[in-house]
């Protein structure tokens, strides 16, 4: 059994005050709706170093102490697709937005009226929920389950 597979880093993170979230309308084609900041782990960098990175990149803030929830993976060509979940309230900055799209502060309550990502109220349980850490698209007939655990 092979031990080695390609990995696709990336990272998203929810960034709270109070009862609002932080949102991204995104503009690109492929994966449209309201979603969490976040992106790639750039070659040598820390999972931690990337999500302030990305934060500041998409978002124009200077986030601290973000906190490791779970991981979201799903299969690609010869490995898979891994995504580091991180959550915190500890923030600085001016919000701006980016060519990824707009950002936007929703009132938690809110979030089931949007347009959103595919999975993302099945996402949210993960950052929810202290018993919960792992979020994985497995293939099963064609398609794709959800396994949350």
């Amino acid at each position: 059994m092979e031990r080695r597979e390609s990995v696709e880093l990336t990272v998203l993170c929810l960034i709270y005050r109070g009862s609002q979230v932080l949102l991204q309308k995104r503009v690109k084609p492929d994966w449209q709706g309201y979603a969490l900041p976040g992106g790639h782990v750039e070659a040598g960098e820390s999972i931690v170093d990337a999500v302030v990175r990305e934060m500041q990149e998409e978002t124009g803030l200077t986030v601290f102490h973000p906190r490791l929830c779970g991981v979201k993976q799903f299969p690609i060509d010869r490995g898979r697709y891994l995504v580091f979940l991180f959550k915190t309230q500890d923030f600085q900055g001016q919000l701006r937005s980016s060519a990824e799209g707009q950002m936007v502060w929703v009132e938690r309550a809110r979030i089931p009226e949007l347009h959103t990502v595919a999975d993302f109220q099945e996402l949210l349980s993960v950052f929810d929920r202290d018993d919960l850490t792992e979020f994985q698209y497995i293939p099963h007939h064609g398609a794709w389950d959800i396994q949350i655990r």
